[in-house]
């Protein structure tokens, strides 16, 4: 999957840690690629640099056995050394022209907001003027994988998706829309209707495949909850 389908077709991005626990982190990414899962990132804060490199050899695999995307979070020099095609970073993480000087202009850079003025500077670094390719908004529910951060509700969703219309309006777009972002935090089957309904056409789960006893069908579930709620 190139940069470009993640403008135009990209819907469902998963966030696994190494899944040490199970042991079955190659058969885990495959499943959820073969579900239907468009970017898979590897996001894990117990792993050694060399247990990251050897776990995204394995995602890297995966991801071109199925024509898909992978990424690196937080880490630019991993991604370098991994090759990583996607490199995501927190508001407090490398900044923006620091990751795309580091990692040249061919990665696809994405970006974590919590606010909307966080939206604001994300939509105003867009691929058309300082190189983000994606944002995300979020977390939208509480969620035990970012503990401590609170979360900012449906309304935030609902703020990015008049930003990036009124962008548009603006003819500051580029290929489906000024940027492409996703809604990231406790989005599941039980409430993804209800992130649609505010505006997103784009999530990032975690445990709602990670946590599922058949992950590609827990990737096509969510992927049919989407279509649905966008119908």
């Amino acid at each position: 999957m190139s940069q470009d389908r993640l403008h135009t077709t990209a819907r469902l991005y998963l966030c696994t840690d190494a899944r040490r626990d199970r042991g079955d982190f190659e058969d885990f990414v495959d499943a959820a690629f073969a579900g239907g899962v468009d970017i898979i990132q590897l996001r894990d804060k117990s792993l050694e640099a060399a247990e990251e490199l050897e776990l995204l050899e394995v995602l890297h695999a995966a991801a071109q056995r199925h024509g898909r995307l992978w990424a690196v979070n937080d880490r630019a020099d991993i991604a370098s050394l991994s090759g990583a095609p996607v490199f995501h970073i927190g508001q407090k993480d490398i900044s923006l022209d620091a990751a795309r000087g580091f990692l040249g202009k061919d990665a696809v850079i994405g970006l974590s907001t919590h606010s909307p003025k966080q939206v604001d500077a994300a939509i105003a670094a867009s691929p058309s003027r300082k190189g983000l390719d994606y944002f995300c908004v979020g977390p939208v529910w509480a969620t035990p994988t970012k503990p401590g951060r609170a979360a900012v509700g449906l309304d935030l969703v609902r703020y990015a998706a008049q930003a990036i219309g009124q962008a548009d309006a603006e003819g500051t777009g580029k290929v489906d829309g000024v940027i492409p972002w996703f809604a990231i935090g406790g989005i599941d089957l039980s409430n993804v209707e209800q992130v649609v309904e505010a505006g997103a056409r784009r999530i990032v789960v975690v445990r709602a495949i990670t946590d599922a006893a058949d992950p590609a069908h827990a990737a096509g579930a969510l992927l049919a909850a989407l279509d649905a709620a966008a119908s």
